[in-house]
């Protein structure tokens, strides 16, 4: 009896841990970040440091640094993509989608650029609006989106909802639609996480990441 009872408990056990799997991607979305290491990430650029804290992706500035970023190794193409992110308030960021890289002297594994949905905590506002890193600059600011503006808050988390297809490319800050941009320059890439420089500050600013999850689509016809 004490057996069968033993076999059973651990049959409940699988089955539950069966149906939290279930759930977890009954909606297509897959984890990026496994809320305890970096595994599937590198990082490229400047000297920031990434590490994992309490669930989070942490990146820390470092004085006289480009721009840095963790950067996932796989490539993605057609894709929803979310998560939460809480910065310090003098520290400029993003996150990059269908990015690339290029040898360039002095930056750890290259310099990463293309599409990226920025992290705008100064007066402007212009958190989710869709800049072209390293390549063309501004694609679409949020000049004329007032209520994404007022959408973003400062020192703490906020929610971003990225979907690309196609030539395609939608964000939304805290459930509020924020760019729409159509652009096909590059239909596929990694995503990254980015540390902006600081010039020469020399008391790290961090950035907060967490929740990184990713549904892919199908290819565009």
């Amino acid at each position: 009896m004490r057996f069968f009872s033993g076999i059973l408990a651990l049959a409940m056990c699988f089955v539950g841990s069966g149906i939290l799997i279930a759930a977890e991607e009954k909606d297509g979305f897959v984890p990026l970040f496994d809320g305890k290491t970096l595994g599937g990430w590198i990082k490229r650029g400047g000297k920031a440091k990434y590490a994992v804290e309490d669930g989070a992706i942490v990146g820390s500035s470092a004085p006289n640094s480009a721009n840095s970023f963790l950067c996932t190794e796989k490539k993605y193409g057609n894709f929803i993509l979310e998560l939460d992110f809480k910065g310090d308030p003098g520290l400029n960021s993003g996150v990059q989608i269908r990015s690339e890289s290029r040898k360039e002297k002095g930056l750890e594994n290259g310099r990463a650029f293309g599409y990226q949905v920025e992290i705008d905590p100064s007066e402007r506002a212009w958190s989710g609006g869709i800049y072209d890193e390293g390549r063309r600059g501004w694609l679409q600011n949020l000049e004329k989106n007032e209520a994404a503006r007022k959408a973003f808050k400062k020192n703490d988390w906020n929610h971003y909802r990225i979907e690309a297809v196609g030539e395609s490319i939608k964000t939304w800050i805290n459930g509020i639609p924020a760019a729409d941009l159509k652009d096909f320059m590059t239909p596929a890439g990694f995503i990254a996480l980015q540390v902006h420089g600081v010039g020469k500050k020399t008391e790290p600013l961090k950035i907060y990441f967490k929740n990184i999850r990713i549904k892919e689509l199908p290819k565009s016809k």
